[in-house]
Protein backbone atom coordinates (compact mmCIF):
# COMPACT_ATOMS: atom_id res chain seq x y z
CA UNK A 1 0.00 0.00 0.00
CA UNK A 2 1.39 3.39 -1.06
CA UNK A 3 1.39 5.93 1.79
CA UNK A 4 3.16 8.90 0.18
CA UNK A 5 1.04 11.32 -1.84
CA UNK A 6 3.36 13.97 -3.32
CA UNK A 7 6.64 15.88 -3.09
CA UNK A 8 6.36 18.85 -0.70
CA UNK A 9 9.67 20.70 -0.49
CA UNK A 10 13.46 20.47 -0.85
CA UNK A 11 15.68 22.08 1.81
CA UNK A 12 19.15 23.42 1.00
CA UNK A 13 21.99 24.67 3.20
CA UNK A 14 24.47 27.16 1.74
CA UNK A 15 27.38 29.35 2.91
CA UNK A 16 26.39 32.48 0.94
CA UNK A 17 22.82 32.62 2.17
CA UNK A 18 22.03 36.16 0.96
CA UNK A 19 23.12 35.44 -2.61
CA UNK A 20 21.11 32.21 -2.67
CA UNK A 21 18.01 33.92 -1.27
CA UNK A 22 18.28 36.72 -3.83
CA UNK A 23 18.33 34.14 -6.61
CA UNK A 24 15.36 32.03 -5.51
CA UNK A 25 13.17 34.90 -4.29
CA UNK A 26 14.19 37.11 -7.23
CA UNK A 27 15.14 35.80 -10.65
CA UNK A 28 13.82 32.27 -10.10
CA UNK A 29 10.37 33.55 -9.15
CA UNK A 30 9.57 32.07 -5.74
CA UNK A 31 7.98 34.08 -2.91
CA UNK A 32 9.63 34.44 0.50
CA UNK A 33 6.88 33.71 3.02
CA UNK A 34 8.88 33.52 6.26
CA UNK A 35 12.41 34.18 7.49
CA UNK A 36 14.08 33.73 10.83
CA UNK A 37 17.80 34.14 11.60
CA UNK A 38 19.43 32.51 8.59
CA UNK A 39 16.50 30.32 7.54
CA UNK A 40 13.97 31.29 4.87
CA UNK A 41 10.91 29.56 3.46
CA UNK A 42 10.02 30.09 -0.20
CA UNK A 43 6.64 29.29 -1.75
CA UNK A 44 5.47 28.82 -5.34
CA UNK A 45 2.50 31.09 -5.99
CA UNK A 46 0.41 28.37 -7.63
CA UNK A 47 1.06 25.70 -4.98
CA UNK A 48 -0.99 24.90 -1.86
CA UNK A 49 2.24 23.94 -0.08
CA UNK A 50 3.41 26.36 2.61
CA UNK A 51 6.82 26.37 0.92
CA UNK A 52 8.67 24.41 -1.78
CA UNK A 53 12.25 25.43 -0.90
CA UNK A 54 13.83 26.10 2.48
CA UNK A 55 17.21 27.84 2.59
CA UNK A 56 19.52 27.68 5.61
CA UNK A 57 22.78 29.51 6.21
CA UNK A 58 25.54 27.01 6.98
CA UNK A 59 29.32 26.72 6.73
CA UNK A 60 29.03 23.88 4.23
CA UNK A 61 26.72 23.39 1.26
CA UNK A 62 24.42 20.39 1.61
CA UNK A 63 20.98 18.96 0.95
CA UNK A 64 19.23 19.25 4.30
CA UNK A 65 16.19 17.14 3.50
CA UNK A 66 13.51 16.11 1.01
CA UNK A 67 9.92 16.27 2.27
CA UNK A 68 6.92 14.24 1.10
CA UNK A 69 3.24 14.41 1.96
CA UNK A 70 0.96 11.73 3.40
CA UNK A 71 -2.84 11.72 3.38
CA UNK A 72 -3.40 11.44 7.14
CA UNK A 73 -1.77 11.21 10.55
CA UNK A 74 -2.77 7.52 10.60
CA UNK A 75 -0.79 6.96 7.40
CA UNK A 76 2.22 8.72 8.96
CA UNK A 77 2.05 6.37 11.95
CA UNK A 78 1.65 3.33 9.71
CA UNK A 79 4.68 4.34 7.65
CA UNK A 80 6.81 4.96 10.74
CA UNK A 81 5.97 1.48 12.09
CA UNK A 82 6.67 -0.07 8.71
CA UNK A 83 10.07 1.64 8.47
CA UNK A 84 11.01 0.62 12.01
CA UNK A 85 10.04 -2.97 11.28
CA UNK A 86 12.19 -2.81 8.14
CA UNK A 87 15.26 -1.66 10.06
CA UNK A 88 15.22 1.94 8.80
CA UNK A 89 16.81 4.44 11.18
CA UNK A 90 14.36 7.11 12.32
CA UNK A 91 15.66 10.56 13.24
CA UNK A 92 12.46 11.41 15.07
CA UNK A 93 9.21 9.67 16.00
CA UNK A 94 5.92 10.97 14.59
CA UNK A 95 4.76 14.17 16.24
CA UNK A 96 3.72 17.77 15.65
CA UNK A 97 5.86 19.74 13.19
CA UNK A 98 7.06 23.23 14.09
CA UNK A 99 7.64 24.38 10.49
CA UNK A 100 5.25 26.81 8.71
CA UNK A 101 1.81 25.23 8.39
CA UNK A 102 2.48 22.73 11.17
CA UNK A 103 1.34 19.20 10.51
CA UNK A 104 2.18 15.78 11.86
CA UNK A 105 5.15 13.72 10.75
CA UNK A 106 8.67 12.44 11.27
CA UNK A 107 12.12 12.22 9.69
CA UNK A 108 14.38 9.29 8.82
CA UNK A 109 17.48 8.38 6.79
CA UNK A 110 17.30 6.79 3.37
CA UNK A 111 19.80 4.13 2.29
CA UNK A 112 22.28 6.80 1.08
CA UNK A 113 22.06 8.73 4.35
CA UNK A 114 19.80 11.55 3.19
CA UNK A 115 17.25 12.99 5.58
CA UNK A 116 13.69 12.34 4.39
CA UNK A 117 10.60 13.88 5.98
CA UNK A 118 6.98 12.78 5.74
CA UNK A 119 4.19 15.12 6.89
CA UNK A 120 0.39 15.05 6.93
CA UNK A 121 -2.23 17.60 7.98
CA UNK A 122 -0.16 20.62 6.93
CA UNK A 123 -2.24 23.77 6.68
CA UNK A 124 -3.00 24.65 3.06
CA UNK A 125 -1.40 27.89 1.89
CA UNK A 126 -3.60 30.44 0.16
CA UNK A 127 -2.47 30.14 -3.46
CA UNK A 128 -3.72 31.33 -6.81
CA UNK A 129 -3.97 30.50 -10.48
CA UNK A 130 -0.88 31.62 -12.39
CA UNK A 131 -1.87 33.96 -15.19
CA UNK A 132 -1.01 33.75 -18.88
CA UNK A 133 2.55 35.03 -19.57
CA UNK A 134 3.33 34.98 -15.82
CA UNK A 135 6.67 33.21 -15.92
CA UNK A 136 7.02 32.03 -12.31
CA UNK A 137 6.89 28.48 -10.92
CA UNK A 138 3.43 27.04 -10.34
CA UNK A 139 4.74 24.32 -8.04
CA UNK A 140 7.61 21.97 -7.29
CA UNK A 141 7.69 19.26 -9.96
CA UNK A 142 10.32 16.70 -8.93
CA UNK A 143 13.71 16.12 -7.37
CA UNK A 144 16.58 14.04 -8.78
CA UNK A 145 19.17 12.49 -6.47
CA UNK A 146 22.64 11.20 -7.31
CA UNK A 147 23.49 7.78 -5.96
CA UNK A 148 26.71 5.77 -6.36
CA UNK A 149 24.68 2.52 -6.18
CA UNK A 150 21.69 3.18 -8.40
CA UNK A 151 19.80 -0.07 -8.00
CA UNK A 152 20.34 -0.39 -4.26
CA UNK A 153 18.76 3.06 -3.86
CA UNK A 154 15.91 2.24 -6.25
CA UNK A 155 15.10 -1.00 -4.43
CA UNK A 156 15.14 0.78 -1.06
CA UNK A 157 12.61 3.39 -2.22
CA UNK A 158 10.40 0.72 -3.76
CA UNK A 159 10.46 -1.54 -0.69
CA UNK A 160 10.17 1.04 2.08
CA UNK A 161 8.29 3.99 0.55
CA UNK A 162 6.16 2.44 -2.20
CA UNK A 163 7.76 4.19 -5.17
CA UNK A 164 7.18 2.54 -8.56
CA UNK A 165 9.54 2.55 -11.52
CA UNK A 166 8.21 4.51 -14.52
CA UNK A 167 11.15 4.43 -16.95
CA UNK A 168 14.92 3.91 -17.08
CA UNK A 169 17.68 5.60 -19.07
CA UNK A 170 20.49 3.31 -20.15
CA UNK A 171 23.28 3.20 -22.72
CA UNK A 172 25.43 0.46 -24.28
CA UNK A 173 28.58 1.90 -22.70
CA UNK A 174 27.41 3.03 -19.25
CA UNK A 175 24.53 0.69 -18.45
CA UNK A 176 21.66 2.09 -16.38
CA UNK A 177 22.13 5.76 -15.51
CA UNK A 178 18.72 7.00 -14.30
CA UNK A 179 15.50 5.59 -12.84
CA UNK A 180 12.30 7.67 -12.91
CA UNK A 181 10.20 6.89 -9.83
CA UNK A 182 6.57 7.76 -9.06
CA UNK A 183 4.14 7.85 -6.13
CA UNK A 184 1.13 8.91 -8.22
CA UNK A 185 0.07 9.02 -11.87
CA UNK A 186 2.67 11.74 -12.46
CA UNK A 187 5.54 10.13 -14.38
CA UNK A 188 8.04 10.96 -11.63
CA UNK A 189 8.18 12.83 -8.35
CA UNK A 190 11.76 11.63 -7.90
CA UNK A 191 14.46 10.26 -10.15
CA UNK A 192 17.68 8.55 -9.19
CA UNK A 193 20.82 9.27 -11.19
CA UNK A 194 24.04 7.25 -11.25
CA UNK A 195 26.73 9.52 -9.84
CA UNK A 196 30.21 9.23 -8.34
CA UNK A 197 28.92 10.28 -4.91
CA UNK A 198 25.74 10.99 -2.97
CA UNK A 199 24.48 14.46 -3.87
CA UNK A 200 21.58 16.49 -5.17
CA UNK A 201 21.32 16.17 -8.98
CA UNK A 202 18.61 18.77 -9.61
CA UNK A 203 15.37 20.30 -8.37
CA UNK A 204 12.64 20.91 -10.93
CA UNK A 205 9.89 23.55 -10.92
CA UNK A 206 6.74 23.38 -13.03
CA UNK A 207 5.68 26.39 -15.11
CA UNK A 208 2.17 27.21 -16.34
CA UNK A 209 2.83 26.27 -19.98
CA UNK A 210 5.33 26.36 -22.84
CA UNK A 211 5.25 30.15 -23.23
CA UNK A 212 5.76 30.79 -19.50
CA UNK A 213 8.50 28.16 -19.43
CA UNK A 214 10.35 29.90 -22.27
CA UNK A 215 9.83 33.38 -20.81
CA UNK A 216 11.13 32.22 -17.43
CA UNK A 217 14.14 30.55 -19.03
CA UNK A 218 14.91 33.77 -20.90
CA UNK A 219 14.70 35.82 -17.71
CA UNK A 220 17.25 33.60 -15.96
CA UNK A 221 19.58 33.73 -18.99
CA UNK A 222 19.32 37.53 -19.17
CA UNK A 223 20.11 37.75 -15.46
CA UNK A 224 23.46 36.12 -16.24
CA UNK A 225 23.04 32.72 -14.62
CA UNK A 226 24.66 29.73 -16.29
CA UNK A 227 22.39 27.65 -18.50
CA UNK A 228 23.64 24.06 -18.57
CA UNK A 229 21.23 22.39 -20.95
CA UNK A 230 18.08 23.22 -22.89
CA UNK A 231 15.56 24.23 -23.96
CA UNK A 232 14.32 20.82 -25.05
CA UNK A 233 11.82 18.04 -24.42
CA UNK A 234 12.77 14.71 -22.84
CA UNK A 235 11.35 11.41 -24.06
CA UNK A 236 11.01 9.81 -20.60
CA UNK A 237 8.26 11.85 -18.94
CA UNK A 238 7.68 13.85 -22.16
CA UNK A 239 8.42 17.07 -20.25
CA UNK A 240 10.23 20.21 -21.36
CA UNK A 241 13.53 21.15 -19.73
CA UNK A 242 15.98 23.97 -19.25
CA UNK A 243 18.64 23.52 -16.56
CA UNK A 244 20.56 26.27 -14.77
CA UNK A 245 23.08 26.50 -11.94
CA UNK A 246 22.04 28.40 -8.83
CA UNK A 247 24.69 30.57 -7.10
CA UNK A 248 26.03 27.57 -5.19
CA UNK A 249 26.24 25.19 -8.16
CA UNK A 250 23.03 23.26 -7.53
CA UNK A 251 21.19 22.44 -10.75
CA UNK A 252 17.63 23.78 -11.01
CA UNK A 253 15.16 23.16 -13.82
CA UNK A 254 12.15 24.82 -15.35
CA UNK A 255 9.76 22.26 -16.82
CA UNK A 256 6.17 21.85 -17.97
CA UNK A 257 3.80 19.17 -19.31
CA UNK A 258 5.21 16.24 -17.31
CA UNK A 259 3.37 13.10 -18.40
CA UNK A 260 0.43 11.70 -16.46
CA UNK A 261 0.25 7.96 -17.01
CA UNK A 262 -2.27 5.19 -16.47
CA UNK A 263 -0.73 3.22 -13.63
CA UNK A 264 -2.90 0.14 -14.31
CA UNK A 265 -1.55 -0.34 -17.82
CA UNK A 266 1.91 1.30 -17.68
CA UNK A 267 5.02 -0.76 -18.33
CA UNK A 268 8.44 0.81 -17.78
CA UNK A 269 10.58 1.51 -20.85
CA UNK A 270 14.35 1.33 -21.05
CA UNK A 271 15.48 4.22 -23.25
CA UNK A 272 18.95 4.39 -24.82
CA UNK A 273 20.03 7.88 -23.83
CA UNK A 274 22.94 7.82 -26.31
CA UNK A 275 20.26 8.47 -28.96
CA UNK A 276 19.77 12.24 -29.23
CA UNK A 277 15.98 12.01 -29.60
CA UNK A 278 15.76 10.31 -26.17
CA UNK A 279 17.40 13.15 -24.28
CA UNK A 280 15.74 15.83 -26.45
CA UNK A 281 12.85 15.04 -28.80
CA UNK A 282 12.90 18.56 -30.26
CA UNK A 283 16.60 18.69 -31.08
CA UNK A 284 16.80 22.27 -29.80
CA UNK A 285 19.00 21.72 -26.73
CA UNK A 286 22.77 21.75 -26.77
CA UNK A 287 24.08 18.15 -27.02
CA UNK A 288 24.19 16.10 -23.81
CA UNK A 289 27.89 15.42 -23.32
CA UNK A 290 30.28 14.59 -20.51
CA UNK A 291 30.72 18.22 -19.46
CA UNK A 292 26.98 18.79 -19.22
CA UNK A 293 26.54 15.56 -17.23
CA UNK A 294 29.33 16.48 -14.80
CA UNK A 295 27.65 19.78 -13.89
CA UNK A 296 24.83 17.81 -12.25
CA UNK A 297 27.10 15.46 -10.29
CA UNK A 298 27.30 18.40 -7.87
CA UNK A 299 29.69 18.51 -4.92
CA UNK A 300 29.82 15.48 -2.62
CA UNK A 301 27.17 16.00 0.03
CA UNK A 302 29.09 15.82 3.29
CA UNK A 303 25.92 16.34 5.28
CA UNK A 304 24.59 12.85 4.72
CA UNK A 305 24.60 10.23 7.42
CA UNK A 306 26.51 7.14 6.28
CA UNK A 307 23.90 4.48 6.81
CA UNK A 308 24.75 0.82 7.29
CA UNK A 309 23.89 -1.47 4.33
CA UNK A 310 20.18 -2.30 4.19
Amino acid sequence: MRLLTHLRHVDLAVPDYDKQLDFYAGVWGLTKVAEDSGISFLAAEGSPEQYVVRLRKAEEKRLDLVSYGAASAADVDTLAERLLAGGVQLISRPGKADTPGGGYGFRFFDVDGRTIEVLADVEVRQHRRIEEKEAIPVKLSHVVLNSPDLNRTREWYERHLGFALSDTLSSPHMGEVMHFMRISSRHHSMALAKGPHTALHHVSFEMRGIDEYMRGSGRVIRAGFKKIWGPGRHMAGDNTFTYFLDPHGNTVEYTTELENLDEDTWHPHVYDFSKPEVTDQWGTANPMNELVAKESFNDPDRGVFIAPPV
